[in-house]
């Protein structure tokens, strides 16, 4: 396949910044800019009887591998379609029986370089950017990521050598690693739930601005790119690589320390949403500047101690982590204060797993209207939200509330899905049903 490029669009040096994509001409907010089928994908092993491997289509009536009888597919169609990338997996998980436990990026990897050896011609993927050019940063790695990186080829070997061969040398595979750690994207579905990962190498050409003037969302294995602002010739198009809930200081560690770069944006150089993201409780004496950042260092610790936690608390005890939380940094910052917002997002995620509808409902109700104020228009994170709280209230029977919510995520989401995309199509269902 000859370089086409896509419609509308260009590759060019961005000032500062290396290559980017621009705009030749005016997109409407809402339209699409351009589609990019996935180079290679893999569904997460959590999803696995809930979606088809092949086209990540969500049903109930899934019939299963006859070998691994761990993969799940539509119809014969689809397992055809997925058997060049699943027969190794097939065979090696056959082999394997309980013990299989690969991490995502090396099962992703491993389909990558599958398909590399089958694919000698540029790829309906790479209209604009082939996935060999894309950014490794192996030079600014640290240790601790250059340790990631060793245990993740180390699996490889372990989990895949007997079944793909000759395998590329340690230093292709170090450069891979990094590439896909660096460019690679999750897909997730209308509640943000993630579905798996994937590589969209045109896609992973924009760069990231904190106040972006396009989105990306899936339909199924499918990127599709949005313009949330109007773009006119010659602007460039700028993809958001990050959660733009925090303060610019957390936005810019998180971006240097996965990405490699400093942000200039516009957002980054004006802070102009950081006192509302930061907002202080009203005292009647105001807490000192050092009880402040004393409380940030608490917050961003308990973040990353739950982060960790997830994996061996039980649920009661993670809500209890939450609610301790929240009541110590409740102490200084206000309800809308972006910490504060982070671990209320957390209890309700636990309180949906342990079916506690009504408190996931309450904090909710806490979230939904700060994050519309945090976040940017069209924001997939207030759709969510809207939406998560929408399908609580009709489940609890409160349908004015329901049916007003829901609304609120479909206003959003026929932006940043497009009118024609089946999670729009099943939210208009829910809200007819109700009538």
């Amino acid at each position: 396949m000859k370089n086409e490029g896509i419609d509308g669009t260009e590759r060019f040096q961005s000032p500062g910044r290396g290559r980017g994509l621009r705009a030749v001409r005016q997109f409407a907010v809402g339209e699409l800019v351009f589609a990019c089928p996935a180079y290679s994908f893999v569904l997460t092993v959590n999803e696995r009887g809930a979606h088809c491997e092949h086209c990540f289509t969500r049903r109930e009536d899934l019939f299963k591998c006859g070998k691994c009888k761990q993969a799940y597919y539509c119809n014969v169609d689809c397992q055809r379609g997925d058997w060049p990338m699943h027969k190794v997996e097939c065979v090696a998980m056959c082999a394997y029986g309980e013990n299989w436990c690969p991490s995502e990026t090396v099962r992703l990897v491993a389909r990558i370089i599958m398909k590399q050896r089958v694919t000698a011609e540029r790829t309906p993927s790479e209209r604009l950017l082939l996935l060999t050019e894309f950014e490794s940063h192996l030079d600014k790695m640290d240790s601790e990521k250059e340790e990631m990186n060793q245990a993740d080829m180390a699996a490889l070997h372990h989990f895949y050598s007997r079944y793909i061969r000759d395998l590329p040398s340690k230093q292709a595979l170090t450069e891979l690693f990094a590439q896909v750690n660096c460019n690679g994207f999750t897909i997730e579905d209308e509640e943000l739930s993630h579905l798996g990962s994937a590589l969209f190498p045109d896609v992973a050409l924009m760069n990231h601005s904190c106040s972006p003037n396009v989105i990306v969302t899936y339909k199924g294995t499918l990127a599709e790119v949005r313009a949330v602002k109007e773009i006119n010739p010659g602007e460039e198009i700028f993809n958001s690589y990050i959660d733009l809930l925090y303060p610019t200081e957390d936005r810019k560690e998180r971006l240097l320390d996965s990405y490699f770069f400093t942000c200039q944006c516009t957002e980054c150089t004006t802070k102009s949403k950081d006192k509302a993201k930061m907002e202080i409780r009203k005292l009647n004496s105001p807490p000192e500047p050092e009880e402040i950042q004393s409380m940030v260092c608490y917050a961003k610790n308990v973040i990353e101690e739950f982060r960790k936690a997830k994996h061996y608390k039980t649920p009661s005890e993670l809500l209890e982590m939450c609610e301790l939380s929240l009541e110590k940094m409740g102490a200084i910052f206000a309800d809308t204060n972006v910490y504060m917002l982070h671990m209320m997002y957390q209890a309700m995620g636990v309180c949906l797993y342990m079916q506690d509808w009504d408190g996931a409902m309450s904090y909710g109700e806490k979230i939904v209207q700060p994050y519309s104020v945090h976040y940017p228009a069209y924001s997939l994170n207030v759709a969510s939200m809207y939406l998560k709280l929408g399908r609580l209230y009709l489940g609890l029977e409160k349908k004015t509330q329901g049916v007003k919510a829901l609304k609120k995520a479909l206003a959003i989401m026929e932006v940043a899905h497009g009118k024609d995309h089946h999670y729009v199509a099943e939210v208009k269902r829910e809200i007819e049903e109700q009538k």
